[in-house]
């Protein structure tokens, strides 16, 4: 019998679904056993259920293509064949609140790439090297929904992950205003170009709900644990605009920040690429060698050549310069289906299995 953890993916036949399937290929602690989706896909297989449909640029994995999808409104028959599951269906925001709540009560932990529940009050929100110890309001949910080893936990919007890394890495400067402009690439919308050829040689200025998210998210991940729920940071100020651009994978932001205290340039790229967290100290299986990397061309950091690095799972900073309105300015770069989504989940996995929160049934 494998000693890797048995892994549902809800909602595997859309883009994020795959994305999981692909990067839990060969995972040295995680296996994928089930697969659950909508009616009209449960009872094929995998490979029937997706068709012309799969996105990835490497293979459907072999190991999947037999699986035959599930219902991922049987809430029960699903939960018994797993340890826990990672959740990226597509459903309205109370649809996926109620179902993600439903598996966590049949004791099955729930790592959602969905936003539905990141303003919950006692759900953590984490990115792994930023705020791993909003894990710990997971003991205060149980409590809430009445379980031993269920839960609900997420990842963050696919956004911020090229810009609030980099102020965390600049916290003790005390950044107090943010203007972010974020240029967003269209499998953020999980779609490609094939899917979506209006949008070759096109720009987008508006992504419904992406400006809200990317401007309070931040926030919570700065945020603290008090009586039993997570209470937001109150700066710095964030605003910001989101624009859907002809790229297939990689958010960029430009950004344009204020501090209280008065960085140069070389404490800035110095904190950039010294910043660890949690999993770099634990070696974790997907987590970054070099979380943050800083490049001083002055046309870096590039999506073509940027966005894989450290397969997907870095953040490439470029351009600092000295701003006359603001203090200092910057471009960054995430890959936003793998940090910004699935890969950011299965990370968030990772950490609570070393944490103590995921184990086997």
């Amino acid at each position: 019998m494998s000693e890797k953890l048995k892994v549902g993916i809800l909602g595997g036949t859309g883009m994020v679904g795959q994305r999981f399937i692909s990067l839990l290929e060969n995972h040295p602690w995680f296996e994928v056993t089930t697969i659950a989706a909508s009616e009209r896909s449960a009872g094929k297989s995998y490979e029937e259920a997706v068709g012309e449909r799969w996105k990835m640029t490497t293979p459907m994995p072999r190991a999947v293509k037999d699986l035959v999808v599930m219902n991922v409104n049987e809430v029960e028959k699903v939960a018994s064949q797993v340890d826990f599951v990672f959740s990226a269906v597509d459903m309205t925001k109370e649809e996926i609140k109620r179902i993600e709540e439903e598996y966590a009560k049949t004791e099955t932990p729930v790592v959602s790439n969905n936003s539905a529940h990141r303003w919950t009050p006692d759900v953590p929100m984490v990115v792994p090297e930023i705020n791993p110890e909003h894990m710990q309001v997971i003991d205060f949910q149980r409590k809430r929904l009445g379980t031993q080893k269920g839960f609900v936990a997420v990842k963050p919007n696919c956004s911020i992950q090229s810009y609030a890394p980099v102020l965390t890495a600049w916290k003790e400067f005390e950044p107090y205003e943010v203007v972010a402009t974020t240029y967003q690439a269209i499998s953020g919308a999980g779609k490609t170009f094939k899917d979506w050829p209006e949008m070759i040689e096109n720009i987008i200025p508006y992504i419904g709900g992406e400006e809200e998210k990317s401007e309070k998210e931040p926030l919570r991940i700065w945020g603290e644990i008090r009586d039993g729920v997570i209470v937001p940071a109150t700066t710095p100020v964030i605003t910001c605009q989101c624009i859907r651009v002809p790229v297939l994978n990689g958010h960029t932001a430009a950004v344009f920040v204020k501090f209280h205290k008065k960085p140069v340039k070389e404490e800035l790229i110095e904190k950039l690429i010294s910043y660890k967290g949690l999993p770099q100290e634990l070696n974790l299986p997907s987590a970054p060698k070099q979380f943050i990397q800083y490049l001083e061309e002055d046309n870096r950091p590039q999506v073509k050549a940027d966005v894989d690095f450290e397969n997907g799972m870095g953040i490439s900073v470029g351009r600092i310069r000295e701003d006359y309105v603001y203090d200092w300015k910057f471009v960054g770069l995430s890959h936003n289906t793998v940090r910004g989504a699935a890969g950011g989940a299965i990370l968030c996995a990772e950490l609570l299995k070393a944490q103590g929160y995921i184990a086997h049934k």
